[in-house]
């Protein structure tokens, strides 16, 4: 759970984006004065921990979590679902993410040599994120809710701590499900780009509930189109196949008849063993017009705008085959 970074390099890594923080809670710049057991905020007053060398940059009052749940040890698998985790095929296939990232890590050193990406829910490293770390021009800035191992500074994307125009890019993969108000992340995330910065999304469409209580929002791809109204389209699709939808509706299908904790475990590897196969088909029917009707999730890559897509517009978009 501790950041991979050295107390050293945390205090290092901390002044040296000190220009760019603002305080969560009253939106004034944050300076850094002695981050050596917490930050304060000169503007109110507000102090700031910094928990196993990483900066607890939230705003309690208006934040779903509270610091010392950010500070809590995440919970591992144990027992039989640590083994199936381990051993067994899973049921998941995200078919477009490397090529994505590698699209969004082109386009960033194109517009600049050095730029700067924010990521947003780093905690637990999504597919094809690694592609990122194949490019270490680009800088990246891990941050998360909870304090885990990758992350170097823990906010909460309702409020991100940052001035406005901070970022060259912003990635936001599989996290605006989790959280309560993803038009308000979106407008944050518009908010520290740069003035064409870019941003690339991932957003589940057909998925049941995987975060537990704190799983809140589905889009289709007209409506993970909206909520990146204010960003100029570069590309945007499905991201995980039908097959992958149905696999995880099978499972879950299954899943409803069970309640103890041991039958789940044995109804979860029983369903990898023998449901896997189906993400394959992904990549068959990733690009087919169908999928956009059934797919498992989407992406969004765009660039920051002055302007704001029209309904109308949107609608005349859709790109599926229901019949209105």
């Amino acid at each position: 759970m501790e950041s991979g970074l050295t107390v050293q390099q945390m205090n290092s890594f901390v002044s040296s984006i000190s220009n760019i923080l603002r305080c969560p809670c009253c939106h004034n710049h944050l300076p850094i004065i002695d981050c050596a057991q917490e930050i304060r905020c000169l503007a109110c007053g507000t102090k700031f921990p910094i928990v196993r060398g990483v900066p607890i940059l939230l705003n309690e009052k208006s934040s779903l979590f509270s610091i010392t749940e950010t500070t809590v040890a995440r919970k591992e698998s144990t027992g039989l679902r640590q083994l199936v985790a381990r051993t067994l095929p899973n049921i998941d296939r995200n078919v477009k993410a490397e090529r994505n990232y590698e699209r969004f890590a082109k386009l960033l050193l194109t517009d600049s040599s050095q730029p700067t990406v924010l990521v947003i829910g780093a905690g637990v490293l999504g597919s094809g994120h690694s592609t990122l770390f194949a490019h270490p021009e680009i800088r990246l800035i891990e941050t998360d809710v909870k304090l885990y191992q990758r992350i170097v500074l823990a906010c909460d994307a309702h409020e991100l701590p940052f001035d406005n125009a901070s970022f060259d890019g912003v990635v936001c993969q599989a996290v605006l499900e989790h959280v309560l108000d993803p038009y308000q992340c979106v407008q944050e995330i518009h908010r520290v780009l740069k003035q064409c910065g870019l941003v690339y999304a991932e957003t589940p469409f057909m998925q049941q509930v995987h975060g537990g209580r704190y799983d809140f929002t589905r889009f289709t791809d007209l409506g993970h189109r909206r909520l990146f109204r204010r960003f100029e389209e570069i590309d945007r699709g499905a991201v995980c196949g039908p097959g992958m939808a149905l696999a995880w509706a099978v499972q879950y299908f299954l899943l409803s008849f069970a309640e103890s904790k041991t039958m789940r475990d044995i109804i979860e590897a029983s369903t990898r063993i023998t449901l896997f196969p189906l993400k394959y088909w992904d990549y068959y029917l990733i690009d087919k017009r169908a999928t956009l009707d059934a797919a498992s999730g989407y992406y969004f890559l765009g660039r920051k705008s002055e302007n704001t897509l029209d309904d109308k517009e949107l609608l005349r978009d859709y790109r599926g085959l229901i019949p209105s």
